[in-house]
């Protein structure tokens, strides 16, 4: 198996925002509204993704604070971090923060280790790809957090912000998708060397703001009632939502 096609995944948030929901939607296509606390749970699983298969290994792990302290290093290693909020509760939301932090320090420590051996020198340092999800955007009538409340926190963790639903079965594929397709992004550049560097220079576009090629993408329009098609955008497709009316990439 060629490791670049291999892909770690650990999904982090606060208890019951629905983590394990996402994660079992996406690897058995079930969805249960119980709630069982979970300390650890692990699957793999296959994706064919523009035309190429990826193998991934799925870290759902515990939300509880009681539990936290059982993370291991490993869950930390991983290429990227999918951090789940409930958009139905602001506190879910603000707990993201000690995942994040955690997954900051530890990619400042492996960009240390990384530098300080000669056998990676000419080539870049991979960061950890990192996308919020804003869960449960079905329950629009309980919701706490906004969408732009959402996208604007991931902005300023430079992460990725996507909303779902478990339940409805709303941009689960298409979050995963887009994680896959960050970390090879990341992966082809840091090959590149001095010139993935080059590919991230920033640059001024037509209107004088800087943006860089490979910055997240902007929120897609909210859709309208006739909105009901799939939209392609970047290469990628997305599924419709006009009942749920959230957002669907950024």
């Amino acid at each position: 198996m060629d490791p670049s096609h291999r892909m770690t995944i650990t999904i982090c948030g606060d208890g019951g925002c629905g983590k394990s929901s996402i994660t079992l939607r996406l690897v058995r296509s079930q969805w249960t509204h119980e709630y069982d606390p979970t300390i650890e749970d692990s699957y793999t699983l296959s994706r064919q993704i523009d035309g190429q298969t990826y193998h991934l290994s799925l870290t759902d792990t515990a939300g509880q604070e009681e539990y936290r302290g059982m993370w291991a290093a490993s869950n930390l290693r991983s290429d990227a971090f999918l951090l789940v909020y409930d958009i139905t509760s602001l506190s879910s939301l603000e707990e993201l923060e000690y995942f994040n932090n955690l997954i900051d320090m530890e990619a400042e420590t492996r960009e240390e280790a990384w530098r300080s051996d000669p056998a990676n020198r000419g080539r870049g340092f991979v960061k950890p790809i990192k996308i919020v999800a804003g869960n449960k955007c079905d329950l629009q009538e309980s919701r706490q957090v906004s969408a732009r409340t959402g996208l604007e926190w991931a902005r300023k963790k430079q992460c990725g912000f996507m909303e779902t639903s478990a339940r409805n079965v709303v941009n689960i594929e298409e979050t995963f998708a887009l994680i896959v397709r960050r970390v090879a992004e990341a992966r082809r550049v840091a090959e590149m060397g001095e010139r993935g560097r080059d590919r991230l220079t920033i640059i001024s576009d037509s209107h004088g703001t800087r943006r860089a090629p490979t910055a997240p993408l902007s929120p897609l329009p909210v859709l309208r009632e006739k909105d009901d098609a799939p939209i392609r955008k970047n290469g990628a497709w997305y599924r419709t939502c006009r009942k749920l009316n959230c957002l669907r990439c950024w």
